[in-house]
């Protein structure tokens, strides 16, 4: 039974992921449809609103809720629980929290409230980014990993994130 629910946490981490990616390309373009002209700003707000409500409603956030309680019942096989699942569910609970910051962003939209420039929600995209690659790598190499590494790569690869952004945004600012 254990392989099953695991499957099936790990389908659902897939979808959620997914969801989470691609919704905040949804806001970018929605954020950038506003500096268009009138008649097309309304066509693709429309547009947008629609994709975005059914991605995050029918997607993303049962996809959440699934991951967690899956994941919630592979948990409970665990006796006592790992040193390296605890800090995987540090993690979790900073990637809840910022699944939370995209249900606020979503609610803005939905309003017509665009709080934030895309860029800044390019910059905001790549934190799950970050979060499933330090997920990952600490459930594949568990107990393997030094901290000092681990720790060393993910803000090494955070650097070359933020790097790649900023000259994304002058090679766009020069066309």
């Amino acid at each position: 039974m254990y392989f099953y629910v695991k499957a099936l946490h790990i389908i659902f981490i897939v979808t959620w992921f997914s969801g989470m990616f691609y919704i905040v390309r949804l806001f970018i373009y929605n954020t950038e449809a506003q500096q268009k002209g009138e008649v097309e700003k309304r066509i693709l707000t429309e547009q947008f609103s629609i994709m975005i409500r059914r991605l995050w409603l029918g997607i993303t956030w049962p996809s959440a809720i699934l991951t967690i309680i899956f994941g919630g019942w592979m948990a409970t096989w665990f006796s006592p629980m790992p040193q390296w699942l605890w800090v995987k569910l540090g993690f979790v609970a900073v990637l809840y929290a910022y699944h939370f910051t995209l249900q606020r962003i979503y609610a803005d939209e939905m309003k017509g409230i665009f709080r934030f420039s895309s860029n800044q929600l390019r910059i905001w995209n790549e934190v799950a980014t970050i979060l499933l690659i330090a997920i990952v790598m600490l459930v594949t190499v568990k107990q393997s990993l030094s901290w000092v590494w681990g720790i060393t790569g993910l803000l090494l690869f955070t650097g070359i994130l933020m790097s790649a952004i900023k000259i994304y945004k002058l090679m766009r600012s020069k066309k």
